[in-house]
């Protein structure tokens, strides 16, 4: 059974380049073996985390029991989690979306602000706002 969970969190440090590159690289080789795909995306030297992954219901429980137990995060908010009939990220390992390079009319379809806070956002504007950062960008 495939399942969608989309999550935001605050991050502990200000995030930078090296932090992102770091989880990407254990994100991509843990979701390669674990049939585990998905979105990151965060602001360099910003402060907050939007997360879509996509997988067996069992790989995405034991992922996101470690996010939520990750010293890299705080303030970790479940958004969404349900069965998918189909993956919508399949062409993504785990992609990663620096919002700094996001059009600001693009976050503002679905923010307050045109710098995102993903913590304000509801589970479908963050849904949506990943599904159209997706379209416009190739996989990783």
């Amino acid at each position: 059974m495939l399942v969608r969970l989309l999550y935001a969190s605050r991050a502990v440090n200000p995030i930078d380049a090296h932090m992102l590159d770091e989880i990407l690289d254990q994100s991509r080789a843990h979701n390669l073996e674990h049939g585990i795909t998905g979105m990151l995306c965060a602001y360099v030297d910003g402060s907050s985390f939007l997360q879509v992954v996509e997988g067996g219901r069992e790989e995405i429980n034991r992922l996101y029991n470690n996010i939520v137990c990750d010293d890299r995060h705080t303030d970790v908010v479940l958004l969404d989690y349900g069965e998918i009939s189909e993956r919508r990220f399949a062409n993504w390992r785990m992609g990663r979306i620096d919002l700094g390079r996001v059009n600001p009319s693009v976050l503002l379809r679905y923010s307050e602000r045109p710098v995102l806070d993903p913590l304000t956002l509801t589970a479908k504007a963050a849904a949506a706002l990943l599904e159209e950062l997706a379209d416009t960008l190739p996989g990783s």
